[in-house]
């Protein structure tokens, strides 16, 4: 099985910065948290949970500038999202770092498919 998602590219998505400390604790930024849910919403209907595992997780960035980033500080962010909307643990995936292409609208595709 196998299952490619397209997500917009939005700031405060890498490990580095999708969380706030505050006063209180720390807390998701908002737009990180509505993100992973928009995510999960097109990860649902295919039951990943039901599917072999360990599941493997490629993620390939479309970038419209020079920027140099590193694939895997999306990961934490994607892996959690994964792990919300099924009950597939994040230890049971595992995580690749896909390729950077240019291209006019920045996003994140994100391919899940059994090992």
């Amino acid at each position: 099985m196998k299952l490619k998602v397209e997500m917009p590219l939005i700031k405060n998505l890498s490990v580095n910065h999708y969380l706030i400390k505050a006063k209180h604790g720390v807390f998701k930024r908002k737009e990180v948290k509505d993100w992973q849910d928009e995510l999960g919403w097109k990860v649902k209907p295919a039951h990943i949970e039901d599917w072999k595992r360990p599941l493997k997780v490629t993620c390939d960035l479309v970038q419209n500038d020079n920027r140099t980033r590193d694939l895997s500080n999306f990961s934490k962010v994607i892996l959690d999202a994964l792990q919300e909307v099924s009950t597939v643990n994040d230890s049971e995936m595992r995580w690749h770092d896909g390729v950077i292409f240019k291209g006019f609208v920045p996003r994140l595709i994100i391919t899940i498919e059994e090992e």
